[in-house]
């Protein structure tokens, strides 16, 4: 197999959820440039559409799928209805989350059962009503994102901590469970990156700073950083890689 072959989504379908803005959004931008059809996911409207302008404007081809992730009836009639109508989705990318800062003793009940909603559920939610086509192809690649919170602790979030940790675990049970139908599940691990929703962290001298020493790599990632590593998990270079988490830290998970 050439380089080509082995990277290239020529020919390819893939869903990225949550990717009006972001992370999501730099991982449809490139995949659509590894070249395949993009499927943009958000529950705002607005940002979709922004979304599909950018990506359009840029060479893509884009398929909008505007749901609510953490609806499981919403999310298994939109994605059969799309597999019926517009044709196979071969690669997903279960991208929404959020994060809410508060210390744990005073974590408000109702956004700790959201966040568990958002950043769990939603990978289940997807994942079932994706791999369930996947399945009868015998063939399909999904990549989670997961986060180095998943080994990692800090002040105030805990329960994004969490949320993490079982986003990975989940992704082992599924490469467990689903591997033998030809499918691969893999995690992708982001560090600490410049986005939208870390500008203000990003804005801060004194986290900066501290991030900065605490790197080895001793800066912020840049989101284009994570392309590279999200083609790998779509792509056939990856065909024997099962419920693996890839980290993309600049090396913070692995020094103290």
């Amino acid at each position: 197999m050439n380089i080509e072959s082995l990277f290239g989504l020529s020919g390819r379908r893939a869903l990225i959820t949550g990717s009006g803005q972001g992370i999501g959004f730099e991982l449809a931008r490139g995949l659509a440039e590894a070249g395949a059809e993009v499927i943009i996911n958000d529950i705002d409207p607005a940002r979709l559409d922004k979304a599909e302008k950018k990506l359009s404007d840029g060479g893509a081809t884009v398929h909008k799928l505007g749901f609510d992730v953490t609806n499981a009836e919403m999310v298994a009639e939109k994605i059969d209805a799309f597999e019926a109508d517009v044709g196979p989705i071969d690669i997903l990318v279960n991208n929404a989350g959020m994060q809410y800062r508060s210390q744990l003793e005073d974590f408000p009940v109702d956004k700790f059962d959201f966040l568990m909603k958002l950043n769990v559920n939603s990978v289940f939610y997807v994942g079932k009503a994706v791999a369930k086509h996947m399945i009868e192809r015998k063939a399909g690649k999904i990549v989670n994102i997961c986060s180095v919170q998943a080994a990692l602790a800090r002040p105030s979030i805990a329960p994004y901590t969490g949320s993490k940790g079982a986003v990975a675990n989940l992704t082992k049970g599924m490469a467990t469970d689903w591997a033998k139908y030809g499918l691969q599940i893999n995690g992708l691990a982001p560090g600490y990156f410049k986005t939208e929703l870390t500008s203000a962290l990003v804005a801060d001298e004194e986290f900066t700073s501290w991030l900065s020493n605490r790197t080895p790599a001793g800066r912020w990632g840049d989101v284009e950083e994570l392309v590279g590593a999200c083609v790998f998990l779509s792509s056939n270079a990856s065909t024997f890689v099962n419920g693996h988490v890839l980290y993309v830290d600049g090396g913070i998970t692995v020094s103290l």
